[in-house]
Formats: C-alpha cells, structure tokens, sequence
C-alpha cells in the first residue's frame, strides 16, 4: 500500500465509536424514560412519588420541550458519528456539533451522565483527529 492510500483511508475510528455508543445510549435512556412503563412506575408507591425520584422532565412540567432534548441530542449524536465515519475530512465540525449536544445533554440530565462524557470525549478526539 502506497502511502498516499493508507492516509485516504485513515478515519478517526475512536471518535467514531465512542460517538456512535453515546448516542445510541442517549436514545435508549430517552425512550426508557418516556416508555408507557415510566409513567406508571412513577405513581407507584410515595418514595417513588417524591420529585427528587424523577427526571427533571416531571419537575418541571411547563418546560415542554425538556423531555426532548435527549432525543434530540441522541440525534444529532448519532448524525455526526456517522459523518465523522463517512466523510473524515469534515470531522471537526461534527466533532463540534457532537461536543455541543453531548454537554447539553450531560446538562439538562436527559441522555444520562456516562453517555454525555462519552459523547463530550468522542467530540474531542474528533475535533482534535488531523488526517
């Protein structure tokens, strides 16, 4: 193999899978929340009742868009470990977009604490990865 080759086919394999595991387990963690069994588990007996047992979705219920935010960062997760594989030239802006959901993510509590430093490491290696 010619060296000009192996750099073509050079991808930042780390960022990618370390994206790809975040945001399938944002999305995951997302729809086990919002599942039909959430809800009712949730009127189940008083220590499962108090606020401090629930996401911050049912703390604060007029912030409508709240429950979303871990779908909607599992997303664009998930987009960008998929760009980041398909087109390494263009990494670095998914590895900003990545950052970005994953911290707001790891912020709101939506997408769950592992998968929001994992998602925010993946970002990193993928901004920082040089062809």
């Amino acid at each position: 193999m010619q060296e000009s080759e192996s750099q073509e086919q050079r991808k930042p394999i780390a960022a990618f899978v370390l994206s790809l595991i975040a945001g399938l387990w944002m999305l995951a963690g997302r729809g086990m929340m919002a599942g039909a069994g959430w809800n009712m588990f949730m009127r189940g007996p008083w220590p499962w009742r108090h606020p401090m047992m629930r996401g911050a979705g049912d703390v604060l219920p007029s912030l409508w868009l709240w429950p979303w935010l871990g779908v909607i960062a599992g997303i664009i997760v998930l987009l960008g470990a998929a760009m980041i594989y398909s087109k390494p030239a263009k990494a670095q802006g998914w590895g900003m977009a990545i950052l970005i959901s994953s911290a707001i993510s790891l912020i709101a509590g939506m997408g769950g604490f592992l998968a929001g430093v994992l998602g925010i490491i993946g970002g990193a290696l993928a901004i920082a990865w040089r062809p």
